[in-house]
């Protein structure tokens, strides 16, 4: 039987960070995987993960319909020669295109809307034409997974997808054998330290971190805020490497730059902060919540599934520094037996909730139902070709 399954994704690096755990599932399960996505430097580390890495270029920020045709077109060619068994698409143009190429050879599709990012937050003219292409592609598609039941109900509303199809996972999972609990010194006489983990985009309200910065250290000088992660200066949506600079020169921020370990960084750290605009489910958050860190993030989609209130951190207001300073200062102000039991609370609900065996069981699941259901088209065939030579 065909075993081949094809992933893709607009970076090597999603996989090796986000995905891992699913494509060691899969191969221990006996399937063949192959990853496309563009080449980076994560994409040498793929091999351990007993997957093969098909170089895929794409325009991931572009909107040309050229680039877009020929990604395509480049789908087409992959899935005419490799001809999967099953097709998993994460990020939007693999999702999109990808797809379209994969029902056009009647390939099942299983989908991964991991957030709604930029494109649905600002509601332009692009929005209409991204909805108009998931529209297209998702209709066909045998599983629609979702990180969260809000993006769910908002593409089964706008009749983007079927509702039979749409089901929603525990964000990407969190390996919590990986991410175990890390001990929080108390403070005695060492400074308070928030850290924002993510890549320095704006809708990740990296401004509203450093604003919110500038308020808090004028009542508590002494407080440290620490970003740390990627600058993608080919993103729109990107904070300049040299604004960082100048917050770090004024004595905002602590600019960490990027790592391939975020544990010890969250170690050092007393509070983690996202204060994003809308998410998927924020893996940033769920890492804070395994190894046991209070968070403070935005009373929005995704962000406030892993937070409960006043339990295992802070809900605070989306783009209001103020409001953001405040809950920080709150955060500063609790004892530090209380900030150890909201760590704790985080890491309950990262093990009831969070756990990655959960996303990798309802991929594995899916994926038996496609095969199942393949095992009895072809029952059907066989017949079909019986009954026609009697």
């Amino acid at each position: 039987m065909n075993k081949k399954i094809v992933m893709s994704v607009n970076t090597a690096w999603n996989i090796h960070n986000f995905r891992a755990g699913l494509v060691k599932a899969l191969t221990r399960h006996g399937y063949d995987v192959m990853v496309m996505a563009p080449d980076d430097e994560y994409s040498r580390r793929l091999a351990p993960l007993g997957c093969r890495f098909k170089m895929l270029s794409m325009d991931n920020n572009g909107t040309s319909p050229g680039r877009d045709l020929a990604l395509l077109v480049k789908y087409w060619r992959v899935f005419q020669s490799v001809r999967p068994f099953v097709y998993l698409g994460y990020t939007i143009k693999p999702n999109v295109y990808g797809s379209i190429a994969a029902h056009g050879l009647d390939i099942p599709v299983i989908n991964n809307i991991a957030g709604l990012g930029t494109t649905f937050i600002n509601r332009t003219v692009l929005t209409c034409v991204v909805k108009r292409l998931y529209r297209t592609s998702l209709r066909r598609s045998n599983r629609v997974f979702f990180q969260n039941s809000d993006d769910r109900n908002l593409f089964v509303q706008a009749g983007l997808t079927q509702e039979s199809v749409a089901d929603v996972l525990p964000g990407s999972g969190i390996d919590l054998k990986h991410f175990l609990p890390l001990p929080l010194a108390p403070l005695q006489g060492r400074p308070f330290r928030f850290l924002l983990v993510a890549r320095m985009l704006k809708d990740k309200g990296v401004e509203e971190f450093a604003a919110a910065a500038e308020i808090v250290r004028r009542v508590l000088p002494a407080v440290q805020f620490q970003l740390l992660g990627p600058v993608d200066a080919k993103n729109p949506n990107s904070i300049s490497l040299q604004r960082i600079r100048q917050w770090e020169e004024s004595g905002l921020v602590q600019y960490l730059n990027e790592t391939d370990d975020v544990r010890p960084f969250m170690a050092d750290a007393d509070c983690i902060v996202l204060p994003s605009y809308r998410e998927g489910v924020p893996h940033s958050l769920l890492e804070a919540a395994a190894i046991g860190r209070p968070i403070i993030t935005t009373d929005v989609v995704g962000c406030k599934d892993v937070v409960d209130h006043d339990s295992n951190g802070f809900l605070c207001k989306v783009k209001n520094p103020t409001d953001l300073a405040e809950k920080m200062m709150q955060m500063v102000a609790l004892p530090h037996e209380q900030r150890l039991e909201m760590g704790a609370q985080g890491r309950r609900k990262a093990i009831s909730q969070f756990d990655e065996n959960i996303v990798i069981g309802k991929y594995l699941n899916a994926i038996a139902q496609l095969e199942v259901a393949g095992k009895g088209r072809s029952v059907q065939r066989l017949k079909a070709t019986v009954e026609s030579l009697e």
